[in-house]
């Protein structure tokens, strides 16, 4: 009984020491499902529809630059460490010590896991909403990093207690593929690549200090308003019981899959770090499948915000668009614009994750 009680307390001690009571900083990596404001500063677009309501009217009452009604999951991991929402990088980029002094937001709407030109080089880089992937924002990371601390040891101090977002990333690259004609077994070509590209982000964060990162998979995209419209048929056999598309959700378990080994691989390489694969896909789940117990009244499939059509999804008329119109419950959908989630669904995933059921280990 005393070797029992001696194992445990030493078991104890040792998982308490390496997760930390709580966090000073956040750095965000991705795309639209974590941009606080950067592509609205990007200059991409003269007048891009996230700069104006109704995106942001729920909880900040004006637009942010986030692809939401009101905030994201990266928010909301925000608030559970009582830390302020992050930053976008390019408002504050002359001001990173000062303004960034609780971590910054990196990720770009639109921004994908490969770099812009092997889009070009398959003839489909025209439909990028941006050339800012996550080598751009490894690089602002890199400027940041410099201006507070210079050796290993002091990085390793500074950022001991930071805890690392990478991603989601690498749904634009699949997004751009599909919506252009890629069928399945070619977008499949691509994982490896994706994966690869995550994979060697998270080492070279793990290089330059980082010890806490959460790395996600990517979300059902077959339950999706926009592929659901843009990949419909009359085959009743390509819809699960939840309604949406098989196939398009078997392509995201597949990456999934892929990215949890690659990740799996960096844990051996770097023990003395915390990899935590989170599990967007299962915890959106729940959104398509049990809607109404989580609140979800009007269904998950169809978008608050849209133009018309089975599941409120027009490209023709996208939310922010003229003949567009938004609902009058936004918390009522779990789809916000065909695309993104709405703040109901990302708090819900958000939960899910902080909670620690749908993390590989507690975040």
């Amino acid at each position: 009984m005393v070797t029992l009680f001696f194992l445990f307390v030493c078991f104890y001690t040792a998982l308490s020491s390496s997760i930390p009571l709580g966090y000073d900083k956040i750095y965000s990596f991705g795309d639209s499902l974590a941009d606080t404001g950067n592509f609205l500063h990007s200059g991409a677009l003269t007048n891009p529809v996230i700069g104006k309501l109704p995106y942001g009217e729920t909880f900040f009452h004006h637009a942010t630059g986030r692809c939401s009604n009101g905030r994201l999951i990266v928010d909301f991991i925000a608030e559970k460490y009582g830390l302020p929402y992050l930053p976008p990088y390019l408002p504050i980029v002359e001001s990173l010590k000062s303004k960034g002094k609780h971590g910054v937001n990196f990720a770009v709407a639109g921004a994908t896991a490969l770099d812009s030109k092997f889009f070009y080089d398959q003839g489909i880089g025209q439909i990028l909403w941006t050339n800012y992937s996550l080598n751009t924002q490894l690089g602002w990371f890199k400027r940041l990093k410099s201006s507070v601390c210079t050796t290993k040891q002091e990085c390793n101090s500074y950022f001991k207690r930071s805890l690392f977002l990478l991603g989601e990333i690498g749904g634009n690259d699949y997004n751009y593929a599909f919506f252009v004609g890629g069928n399945y077994n070619k977008t499949k070509g691509m994982v490896p690549f994706v994966v690869g590209t995550i994979s060697a982000a998270a080492s070279m964060l793990i290089e330059e200090g980082a010890k806490h990162l959460v790395v996600p998979g990517n979300f059902p995209i077959g339950c999706s308003a926009a592929y659901l419209t843009l990949f419909a048929t009359q085959d009743k056999a390509a819809y699960d019981r939840n309604g949406c598309l098989k196939e398009h959700n078997a392509f995201s378990k597949y990456h999934n899959f892929q990215l949890k080994l690659a990740l799996e691989k960096l844990r051996q390489k770097y023990p003395e770090a915390r990899i935590i694969y989170a599990d967007y896909y299962g915890a959106a789940m729940a959104l398509f499948h049990i809607p109404h117990h989580l609140g979800i009244k009007n269904g998950a499939l169809s978008a608050c915000c849209g133009g018309g059509g089975p599941y409120n999804f027009n490209y023709k008329a996208r939310c922010g668009h003229i003949g567009s119109k938004a609902c009058k419950d936004p918390s009522s959908y779990a789809n916000w614009d065909g695309v993104h989630l709405t703040e109901t669904a990302y708090r819900h995933v958000a939960t899910g994750l902080l909670n620690g059921t749908f993390t590989s280990q507690p975040i």
